[in-house]
């Protein structure tokens, strides 16, 4: 690698050809320059053959640069250089003389043999399959085992019985990646291809391959029910359709062109409708077409209408068809769940109406409200909940020890409550007293009928939101003091107005300290039963956390209405739906005895997730990532950076590289530079999240870290190989560093493979383990 960089300084040393100022010419002439080799026509060039002096010495001929794509996808085929043609073709011969001007031309149409082009593509397609064939032989490995279910598995496996028996329930995530089976197989051929199609190089693309096929993490993932694999399955297709797309750029509009485009819109659509996460995908193709628009309009060759075109073509495939799709996957996600399930309460009410068994599907109820009535009240804002309570008390040192009010997501008996006079505790039920409504700015109790507790407040301070005061369960059989009374009132109305189930947006203001009902969203320790803190909060402000509606309504003194009006349209509910999610994501909690992580600890490979087991008689599977090949990644990104920074400068200020070693910097550059790029769109968002983070959150990072380690280290290793006078030395150094690496991969997975398939037996830290050797890091659990 040293005789790369040695060789690589001194072309750079040389003195910048100056640039002239105004208008570019025309025909800019480009003269080629090889230090230690005679110059060389094009062809020769082209096909690699630096040691065979085609053209004497001192004479020239005059190239031009071929245009060059904005985007990665062409490889070599965006550096390379042209005889020029067209109207120049003239000046060049004038200028270089006819018998050289005919022979560049000549060379510059030779083809390979017929024989020789289907070899090479056979090739290709025989190492294409070897590639997926070990990708699926290493998923599909000790697929049965452990018999009993891991990690998520226990949400996404019941998800999958929920659809079948049509049964609505709440998810963190987008509906899509329930739909689709394990496609983690499908990760290491869809990554030999991408980095083939940005190097035009199969050694680079094979170490790829290799990279991500024994890699223990990418194993671990793709064998269990989870959204990971298929997630990283759209991202990376979205990724080859995008380098497809952009190598055909030099044949705009045409079929492979539009599939390719359409493709990519396509998997952006099906990354997005699987986590999240996929919005980073979105960035990064976004900004490879806004970086391809930009240099198409700069085009002066190109008419507006055709700049207008492109545009058109890219509003449609990229961003009108993946919103049309990720839309039809929300539509057959509601069409499908229309049952009442578990999911109900992270809702709104109108949002239940359109479910089949739930008490509000199809439902009569009062509509006004009255004194006497058995209520549910709940909180607008999307994910609190129902106002709750239950006998538990709040303990020892927080505030007040007295009867708990929360909020809680699910149906349950304990939300119901009896709204009642201030100032009485006669029963409005009674048939000798009249019909009495509840009105804007009237003082009332409410009275948990499980327990018989009054909803009240006082100036202790609330469990866990500072100067917010608590509010609890107080009294006996409904008998408490001033502390229980309430005013309710209705947003934007007049006093005296009537209240109305469901639709009317209602506060309740204490009376004796002023301070608002509302909800923190903050959630309880274990003694709260991990439900939402409930406070009274003096600050008058109208959010959503404050504002509640009465969604259950029993009281048979009243006559029934259908609620059939209510219900949302299909907008409303997906705008809910995503409201709900973001709130639910950021609000996750972790699970006993599971291992959290840092951002910073990924790349490193600093700790490891247990997927099954903790004693050394249960079977194990630990997900963490095969050191090697990690630690191999976090040092290419280090090399890439420092040698990709001394490329641009060098070009920058116009060094005359010789074209083998310029085509080379341009792969690194643009190739590598969109693979860095997926990387680091893909990892850095995490350091501003504030849900909480997992290991495995890192992979589709580490797909593109191992991407741009293939293409690094094969343009490296032919760096050196190109310094050396002899070719057949350099063709050694070349495979031997290639086949090195790829050996290090396998013997790795070899040493580590058992924390993917499962392993009985003493923990790594027992000396009498077999894996105590390889327990690199005391953070390792193994």
């Amino acid at each position: 690698m040293l005789c790369a960089t040695s060789r690589f300084l001194a072309a750079t040393a040389l003195r910048a050809q100056p640039r002239g100022r105004g208008p570019a010419p025309r025909c800019r002439r480009r003269e080629l320059h090889f230090p230690g080799h005679p110059e060389l026509p094009l062809c020769d060039f082209l096909t690699g053959q630096l040691g065979r002096p085609s053209v004497p010495a001192g004479r020239r001929a005059i190239l031009r640069r071929g245009r060059m794509p904005p985007a990665v996808g062409g490889g070599l085929a965006g550096s390379e250089l042209r005889v020029r043609r067209g109207r120049c073709g003239s000046q060049a011969a004038r200028a270089v003389g006819p018998d050289v001007a005919v022979e560049a031309a000549a060379r510059s149409h030779k083809r390979p043999a017929p024989g020789s082009r289907h070899f090479e593509a056979a090739g290709r397609w025989a190492l294409l399959a070897l590639v997926t064939l070990l990708s699926f032989a290493t998923r599909f490995h000790r697929l049965d085992e452990p018999p009993h279910i891991c990690w998520d598995e226990t949400h996404f496996g019941k998800m999958g019985s929920y659809y079948i028996n049509r049964t609505f329930f709440f998810d963190v995530h987008p509906p899509l990646g329930k739909f689709c089976a394990s496609l983690g197989s499908l990760l290491v051929p869809f990554a030999y291809l991408t980095v083939l199609e940005l190097s035009k190089s199969l050694p680079a693309a094979l170490l790829t391959a290799a990279l991500l096929t024994f890699d223990t993490g990418c194993l671990t993932l793709s064998q269990y029910i989870l959204l990971d694999p298929i997630l990283m399955f759209f991202i990376m297709a979205a990724m080859l359709s995008m380098v497809k797309y952009n190598s055909c750029a030099d044949r705009p509009f045409s079929a492979p062109w539009w599939f390719w485009l359409s493709l990519t819109g396509i998997n952006l659509a099906g990354a997005l409708g699987v986590k999240f996460v996929g919005l980073f995908i979105i960035v990064q193709v976004g900004w490879n077409t806004i970086s391809d628009l930009w240099h198409l309009f700069g085009d002066l060759s190109l008419s507006l209408v055709t700049v207008g075109k492109h545009l058109t073509a890219r509003i449609l495939c990229l961003i009108v068809l993946p919103l049309a799709l990720y839309t039809a996957t929300y539509a057959v996600h509601f069409m499908v769940l229309n049952k009442s399930g578990p999911g109900d309460g992270f809702f709104s009410s109108a949002f239940q109406a359109r479910l089949s068994g739930n008490n509000l599907h199809n439902a009569s109820i009062p509509e006004h409200l009255a004194y006497g009535s058995v209520i549910t009240v709940k909180n607008l804002r999307m994910a609190i909940g129902y106002l709750h309570s239950h006998r538990h008390l709040y303990p020892e040192g927080v505030g007040a020890r007295q009867q708990q009010v929360t909020t809680y997501l699910h149906k349950d008996y304990n939300n119901l409550w009896i709204i009642k006079k201030h100032n009485t505790n006669s029963d409005p039920l009674d048939p000798s007293f009249p019909v009495e409504f509840v009105r804007h700015g009237d003082i009332i109790r409410l009275e948990h009928k499980e327990t018989s507790r009054n909803l009240h407040s006082h100036y202790h301070e609330a469990p866990l939101t500072r100067k917010h005061y608590q509010v609890t369960g107080y009294g006996i059989n409904g008998t408490g003091d001033s502390n229980d009374f309430w005013r309710i009132e209705v947003v934007n109305r007049k006093f005296g107005n009537r209240i109305k189930v469901l639709r009317s947006r209602i506060r309740f203001i204490h009376l004796v300290t002023g301070c608002v009902l509302g909800s923190s969203g903050k959630v309880l320790p274990k003694w709260g039963w991990e439900q939402l803190e409930v406070t009274c909060t003096p600050y008058l402000k109208e959010t959503l956390n404050s504002i509640w509606n009465v969604e259950d309504h029993i009281n048979p003194k009243l006559p029934n209405i259908s609620l059939d009006v209510l219900q949302p349209s299909f907008p409303e509910i997906l705008l809910e739906s995503h409201m709900v999610m973001i709130r639910g994501n950021n609000g996750l909690k972790p699970k006993d005895n599971e291992f959290t992580s840092k951002p910073w600890h990924w790349p490193i490979n600093y700790q490891g997730l247990r997927f099954s087991g903790i004693n050394d008689t249960d079977f194990r599977v630990y997900l963490l990532g095969n050191p090697v090949v990690w630690w191999l990644n976090l040092l290419s990104i280090a090399l890439y950076l420092l040698s990709g920074s001394i490329i641009a400068v060098a070009m920058q200020r116009g060094a005359r590289l010789p074209p083998e070693v310029e085509g080379l910097s341009q792969v690194l550059l643009r190739g590598g530079g969109q693979l860095l790029l997926g990387w680091m769109l893909h990892y850095f968002p995490f350091f501003l999240m504030g849900r909480i983070l997992y290991f495995h959150h890192y992979f589709p990072a580490m797909l593109f870290s191992s991407m741009l380690t293939g293409v690094l280290w094969d343009t490296l290793l032919r760096l050196c190989a190109w310094s050396l006078a002899s070719s057949s030395l350099a063709r050694g150094i070349h495979a031997v560093g290639i086949v090195s690496l790829l050996l290090g991969a396998a013997y790795s997975f070899y040493l580590f493979h058992p924390l993917a398939y499962g392993m009985v037996g003493p923990l790594a830290q027992d000396p009498r383990s077999p894996m105590a050797g390889l327990r690199w890091l005391e953070s390792w659990d193994f």
